[in-house]
């Protein structure tokens, strides 16, 4: 199947970032919105987002305004869709609007379409269950911001046929991203699966109340982009507390939200967006006090939560190998694999750091795997 025509449905900062690295591949894409006002403010952060390449010297004028010609902007999803090859899905998380939309798809789209959504952690195979075609529905995850990060997870839903997840890897890699196949529907796929129970530690370490979140993140801030509680800041604290309650709900109920974090949220300072979280945002990037970093934990202890978690996914049948696993890490904002990292840490103290965890906090989700206590799984195996 040749897709020339792709249609995004959700204008907002996803949405728009999709359609732009579509328009760039050189398909003709169509942005949805349910409003003028948000189809008019993501076509604008299309254009600045060329533009700015244009300035780099990246792309020429003509290509800019060729790229434009591409994007056709709409209000009206049953026009937006009628003609498309693919449907790439970019609402915020609700599973019940997703349904809405994924019906109306169904009944709109033509009959050949694969139908894509961009959800980070929702079930693919519920939504695909509404729309009459579920061997053409996928997961097609994007990594924020989309014009940036080159992992796109392609996620087999449960009736998924083989040829509309080669199709959607196809399209993701003409977009110039690295397409990592997801061969089982499962909360958080890969990568934000194996950076869910990490999530859950730190949310340990607040409700324990030591060290300090600024105390932890002076320990990590050298070998990070973001701090980890600088991170929350930055994704939003809310936006913590909803995937760690989705995670207790799906995976475990180890990940339920204790009270100091409810209690964060319930002040309303929330982090970035609203100029205050556990860091002040109100000047920019917060400034993080180094000068009295914990002793308590290092990134072994990081590291061997992550490798946990990536040998229960091999476990499931989520991932085909430890190298689909690190190519998604490396890709998906990480900056390395974990499997990758096995070798220099050594095995027996990650097993050890797993069960100091366990033990410390009482939760299971730390305890080392079957695969873990066998010896582990390597790249260098």
């Amino acid at each position: 199947m040749d897709v020339k025509k792709i249609a995004v449905i959700g204008a907002g900062a996803m949405g728009s970032g999709i359609a732009q690295m579509g328009i760039m591949a050189g398909y003709t894409v169509t942005l949805n919105d349910v409003e003028q006002r948000f189809v008019d403010k993501g076509a604008s952060a299309i254009l600045k987002g060329l533009a700015r390449l244009e300035g780099k010297g990246k792309i020429t004028s003509a290509q800019k305004e060729d790229m434009l010609a591409h994007l056709i902007t709409s209000t009206d999803m049953k026009a937006a869709v009628s003609d498309a090859d693919l449907v790439i899905e970019a609402v915020f998380e609700d599973m019940g609007l997703k349904k809405k939309i994924f019906t109306d798809l169904g009944t709109y789209s033509p009959k050949h379409a694969i139908l894509a959504s961009n959800t980070s952690s929702m079930s693919i195979s519920e939504i695909a269950a509404v729309t009459g075609r579920p061997e053409k529905v996928v997961g097609m995850h994007f990594f924020n911001p989309a014009t940036l990060l080159k992992l796109v997870e392609v996620i087999y839903a449960e009736h998924s046929s083989d040829e509309s997840v080669q199709v959607t890897c196809d399209v993701a890699t003409k977009m110039g991203k690295v397409a990592v196949v997801v061969r089982k529907d499962s909360p958080g796929f890969i990568v934000n699966r194996v950076n869910a129970p990490v999530v859950l530690f730190h949310q340990l370490i607040l409700e324990k109340g030591t060290p300090t979140p600024q105390e932890f993140d002076a320990a990590f801030k050298a070998f990070m982009p973001m701090a980890p509680f600088e991170l929350w800041d930055y994704v939003g604290i809310d936006i913590v507390l909803h995937t760690q309650q989705y995670y207790s709900e799906t995976l475990s109920k180890d990940y339920a939200p204790r009270k100091a974090l409810k209690d964060l949220v319930a002040t309303g300072n929330l982090g970035m967006k609203t100029g205050k979280g556990i860091y002040d945002w109100s000047q920019g990037r917060p400034t993080i006090d180094l000068t009295n970093p914990t002793q308590e934990y290092d990134l072994s202890h990081i590291l061997a939560i992550q490798v946990n978690e990536a040998t229960k996914i091999l476990e499931e049948g989520v991932a085909k190998d430890p190298q689909d696993i690190d190519l998604a890490m490396t890709n998906g904002g990480n900056g390395t694999g974990v499997f990758s990292l096995v070798d220099t840490f050594g095995h027996e103290k990650l097993v050890a750091r797993l069960n100091e965890l366990a033990d410390a906090f009482g939760i299971d989700t730390f305890k080392p795997t079957k695969t873990m206590l066998a010896g582990g799984v390597s790249l260098a195996k």
